[in-house]
């Protein structure tokens, strides 16, 4: 076999391997999946009407905010499923799976495609299921045409992408899967100070920065304007380059530390 057919190959034993372990331990997947679903019935239910009155500047309309919401809330659904593929590089480093594929004749990297694939996959099932209950308490996207539809999903893949491999280079650095929940908790933590709730104009001044230059706010400004019809200005471009240079900043990060000896 020519060495791409065997990458192949071995890629696609290992994302079926990924794919078995959600299957079998689907209590970390509903825990991350629970987190962006709960917040979403939070701030509709209990502050929706008065953040839109806010936001706005005029009377209380819930639909107006859970149309503002749910694009951040469909990254931060993204960044909680990555904290997981974290802990499952971090398992597989520790309790020594590693060091037996490395005495197999496997194409090496294929250990962390098939982790990567895997997490993108399990992004975009979360995803739309996230998306299917906000379509079910009100939010509607009449405005985006096909091709903003299609823009739309492909941003979310590359952004799911791009944390993905950072998420697994963390988990490779961390020495037990509990620092590597802690390591990634930032992917997480990151849309509570973007434009996910609040606008970023709204914030004070010397938080401005913080929230404004962050991979979050570009792409969620992007994904807001291609679902909502709002203007996305400098930020889709913005949020491609924050999406590509995380991509290969986690790739050569994971593929480094994971060709690094064992100690």
């Amino acid at each position: 076999m020519s060495s791409l057919a065997l990458a192949v190959r071995d890629s696609s034993t290992m994302l079926r391997r990924n794919l078995l372990h959600a299957r079998r331990y689907p209590s970390l997947t509903l825990n991350l999946l629970l987190t962006p679903v709960v917040l979403l019935l939070l701030f509709v239910y209990i502050f929706g009407d008065v953040m839109s009155a806010g936001i706005g500047g005029g009377g209380a309309d819930r639909s107006d905010y859970i149309a503002y919401l749910v694009p951040g809330l469909l990254l931060m659904t993204i960044g909680g499923t990555t904290i997981g593929t974290a802990v499952s590089v971090s398992m597989d480093m520790t309790e020594g799976i590693i060091a037996r594929f490395r005495t197999m004749a496997i194409h090496r990297p294929s250990v962390l495609i098939g982790h990567v694939v895997g997490s993108v996959l399990q992004c975009v099932m979360t995803v739309i299921l996230v998306g299917a209950v906000a379509v079910a308490i009100g939010f509607r996207s009449t405005d985006a045409t096909v091709l903003e539809w299609l823009a739309a999903f492909g941003l979310l893949v590359l952004f799911a992408l791009a944390l993905t491999w950072i998420a697994v280079g963390m988990g490779l650095i961390s020495p037990n899967p509990e620092a590597a929940s802690n390591n990634a908790m930032p992917l997480i933590f990151l849309p509570f100070i973007s434009s996910a709730f609040v606008p970023v104009d709204a914030m004070p001044g010397w938080f401005q920065p913080i929230a404004e230059y962050q991979p979050f706010t570009p792409a969620i400004e992007t994904l807001r304007g291609l679902l909502l019809g709002t203007e996305i200005g400098h930020n889709g471009w913005l949020a491609i380059v924050w999406s590509l240079a995380l991509t290969v900043l986690g790739y050569f990060w994971s593929k480094a530390s994971f060709s690094r000896d064992p100690k």
